[in-house]
């Protein structure tokens, strides 16, 4: 079983910045890939960001590219979302979630949900024009 929890979210006006952390309960922490993912009102949660277990490769949606970087400290259990320029349109609750210990996984297969198996209770980002 692993746990993880969101932290960091919270109101910001346009332009601003947030840093959004993970922080995961289990030992095999270091060997899941991780995403980042979020869901607005009214719409389907959708893919931002992920970043595989050794750190070296990560994925973005095309909207955040450029303004948002994910990162991880597997000594620390924790997956990081640096997010800077931010856009009302960015509004929405931010979840991350963990996939299977020990497994292969094509990049795209960062962008499905259903390659993760744990997901937190998401922290929500709200940003004002």
């Amino acid at each position: 079983q692993v746990q993880l929890v969101e932290s960091g979210g919270g109101l910001v006006q346009a332009g601003g910045s947030l840093r959004l952390s993970c922080a995961a309960s289990a030992r095999t922490f270091s060997r899941r890939g991780i995403g980042w993912f979020r869901q607005a009102p009214g719409k389907e949660r959708e893919f931002v960001a992920g970043i595989r277990w050794s750190g070296g490769t990560v994925y973005y949606r095309d909207s955040v590219k450029g303004r948002f970087t994910i990162s991880r400290d597997n000594a620390k259990n924790t997956v990081y979302l640096q997010m800077n320029s931010l856009k009302p349109e960015d509004t929405a609750v931010y979840y991350c979630a963990a996939q299977p210990s020990g497994r292969s996984y094509s990049g795209s297969d960062y962008y499905q949900e259903r390659q993760y198996e744990y997901w937190g209770q998401g922290t929500p980002v709200t940003v004002s024009s």
